[in-house]
């Protein structure tokens, strides 16, 4: 009788330590290993976030010369915010090591967009001209509304950076108005007027006003820090890992492929 209560103990121990083992493992599998393309503000951003969170590993930060496929073959996502003729290397890297790429570049051209739909056919990526969560559901929100409310309201997007933003409209104003266009069945986004302001080192603020003869309906976003961008970026490249190829947005992110 003792010595089988020995055995059992001793397979008791041994299903233990395989429970621990599988547990090491899938935190091991959580950690995310990231490079990041861009030194500016928005690339260290990212890199404080990295570090603050135990769910990634910093592989790296890319700068225009460097070693841009080291880094990209020894990570687990990619995340460019550098330039938009950075991107274009940046995209070539991910698509040649078959990593996921989350892309947060503004201000691309109709070449640097077709690069990125076609790179979606070998690899899973996020393209998003604005990473925040809010934004995400701002997008939304305003689509629905467009929807709803017609051609009979006039629409009005405002948006505020800092002095040293190059695009104007910003990127965020333009995918609201083309959100609100296509709810609406219009082409393009003649329709919807855009008021542009640059001061000082605001992050970024937006309205969207929909107004008719009797009444008029707003909706804001304020940015207190750019680290919001940041963790948005994170969280798509956490959202990436096991995606099947394809072309996604913030909106796949956090309300699931359309």
């Amino acid at each position: 009788m003792p010595t089988v209560g020995l055995i059992q103990s001793s397979v008791s121990l041994t299903a233990s330590a395989k429970l621990t083992i599988l547990a090491a493992k899938e935190r091991a599998i959580e950690n995310i290993n990231i490079a990041i393309a861009g030194a500016g503000r928005m690339g260290k951003a990212v890199a404080e976030s990295i570090e603050q969170d135990s769910a990634f590993g910093l592989i790296g930060t890319w700068r225009r010369g460097g070693d841009i496929e080291a880094l990209v073959g020894a990570a687990d996502v990619v995340v460019d915010f550098s330039m938009p003729d950075g991107t274009e290397v940046v995209v070539e890297a991910a698509v040649k090591y078959k990593k996921p790429l989350v892309c947060g570049v503004s201000g691309l051209s109709d070449k640097q967009m077709a690069k990125l739909d076609a790179a979606g056919s070998q690899i899973a990526l996020v393209f998003d001209r604005n990473m925040s969560l809010g934004i995400a559901v701002l997008e939304r929100t305003v689509r629905n509304a467009a929807a709803t409310l017609g051609r009979d309201f006039a629409v009005t997007i405002s948006e505020t950076h800092h002095v040293h933003k190059k695009d104007a409209p910003s990127g965020t104003a333009l995918k609201l108005g083309e959100a609100i266009a296509s709810s609406r069945g219009e082409s393009g986004t003649g329709q919807i007027q855009f008021e542009v302001e640059r001061r000082g080192e605001v992050p970024g603020d937006h309205e969207v006003v929909m107004s008719s003869a009797t009444e008029r309906l707003s909706f804001t976003h304020s940015v207190t820090t750019r680290r919001v961008f940041a963790l948005g970026a994170l969280r798509a490249a956490q959202w990436l890992v096991g995606q099947p190829p394809g072309l996604y947005s913030m909106q796949d992110v956090l309300f699931g492929k359309r």
